[in-house]
Parts: C-alpha cells; sequence; structure tokens
C-alpha cells in the first residue's frame, strides 16, 4: 500500500466520502459514481440493510442523490472507504494525498 493511501486509511469515512465525490464532480467523472452506483447496495447490506440492498434500476436517480450528498448511515460509510480510497489514490487532490491527476488511461 502506498504511502498515499495509507494516509487516506487514517482519514474517517465521512472526509473520504466528501473528498472522493468533490473530487469526482470536479473533474465530472461519472465513471467514478457510476461505480459508487453499483456498490451501494453491496454497501447497504454489509451494513446490514438488507432491505435497502435489493435497489432497483428504477431507483437510480434517488441513488444518484445519495452519492451526490454524504450518506448518513457510518455502517455505510465504512462499507464504501475501498472505493473511496482507490479513486482518491489514483486522481488525488491538489494538496491531499495522491495529490497528482492522472487520467483513466494513466495506471488506472
Amino acid at each position: 500500500m502506498s504511502d498515499d493511501a495509507s494516509e487516506l486509511e487514517r482519514l474517517p469515512s465521512t472526509e473520504l466520502h466528501e473528498r472522493a465525490v468533490a473530487l469526482a464532480r470536479h473533474r465530472w467523472d461519472i465513471r467514478f459514481f457510476w461505480r459508487l452506483l453499483e456498490a451501494i447496495p453491496a454497501a447497504e447490506a454489509a451494513a446490514g440493510n438488507l432491505d435497502a440492498s435489493d435497489a432497483s434500476i428504477a431507483q437510480a436517480s434517488g441513488l444518484v442523490q445519495e452519492a451526490l450528498s454524504a450518506e448518513d448511515d457510518p455502517g455505510v460509510q465504512e462499507a464504501l472507504r475501498p472505493l473511496y480510497i482507490d479513486y482518491l489514490t489514483r486522481h488525488g487532490e491538489e494538496g491531499t494525498p495522491g495529490g497528482t491527476e492522472r487520467g483513466e488511461g494513466e495506471g488506472a
């Protein structure tokens, strides 16, 4: 694990969520949001929210809103940590761990 990822591992899940979503918004990174939408049902199940894990494509608009806003359930945030850390490590933010901008085709 790189030093950048190690630094990110120490952050709370809510901070990881905020950083990853803010960076993806800034980059207009639909691919990240799609990955997040795909991961939410499994994260809901991992957090014990089995009813919520049955999300369907008809609920996509609600899931998009969920992905863009800070999730209130700490269990869901914990389950999504690897997604946030991976994204921030690969694409970074200026002045934060992983601070070099790399394109999808460059080591992504």
